[in-house]
């Protein structure tokens, strides 16, 4: 049985606004998110809180969606400081193919 899925690449990348960057942000920061690793640049640090606010937001948008869902066309975060103008795009970079057996141990679940 074939136990492969896809899941895309991601690169989250601050972005600036109207309003001033009030965190540690600063434009053009940013981090990849390759199956399920965070992939930091060395040079660069990134607000914990952002990231807490981005989390939830990550496997969804790896994952292939229909074509009207909103998850697919909303790309701009912005920072949950209510104070920052900063905000997060998230650009799906690329596809990969991931292995059921090679990412649990456990089985497959019965499709009905």
């Amino acid at each position: 049985m074939d136990d492969s899925f896809t899941l895309y690449d991601l690169k989250v990348e601050v972005i600036g606004s109207e309003r001033p960057m009030v965190c540690s942000h600063k434009e053009g920061d940013y981090f990849l998110v390759i199956g399920e690793n965070l992939v930091f640049p060395q040079t660069h640090s990134f607000s914990m809180y952002s990231l807490a606010a981005l989390l939830p937001l990550l496997p969804a948008k790896q994952r292939p969606l229909d074509g009207n869902d909103w998850m697919l066309s909303d790309s701009v975060i912005a920072c949950p400081d209510p104070n920052c103008g900063a905000k997060f795009k998230i650009t799906r970079i690329g596809k990969r193919t991931f292995r059921h057996g090679e990412c649990t141990v456990e089985k497959i679940a019965v499709r009905e």
